[in-house]
């Protein structure tokens, strides 16, 4: 049987990204880099509604992958995502929230704490 070739990202801001995860060795930036290590059509897409849904005013929510804009967002949060659409950036902060990548937020939070992943 041949042995499995390792696939190749060719995305440098991906790779930044994840070997970062990697190095912080935080469970939960570890449930993230599993989630983004995955192939770009099983990644995470999340609309503004569904964070409207499942988080609370003053929330840091992860999203391992890309926001879109469909929907609504009433609550202040603070989304941290590998992309945003531009319509997900104007609606999160129309709400009074914060957009950031998700390396920001790793430097900002390096352990991890009270983070929501939203999938």
């Amino acid at each position: 049987m041949p042995a499995r070739r390792r696939r190749k990202i060719t995305n440098v801001l991906l790779r930044k990204t994840l070997d970062e995860l990697w190095k912080t060795k935080a469970p939960a930036w570890r449930r993230v880099y599993e989630l983004l290590n995955k192939p770009a059509r099983e990644r995470v897409v999340v609309n503004v509604s569904k964070i409207n849904r499942y988080a609370e005013d003053g929330d840091v929510v992860v999203v391992p992958g890309k926001v879109l804009g469909a929907g609504d967002l009433e609550k202040k949060v603070t989304v941290a995502a590998f992309s945003f659409s531009y319509t997900a950036l104007e609606k999160i902060e129309a709400a009074g929230g914060r957009a950031v990548h998700i390396l920001e937020l790793v430097r900002e939070n390096p352990k991890g704490k009270g983070i929501k992943i939203i999938t």
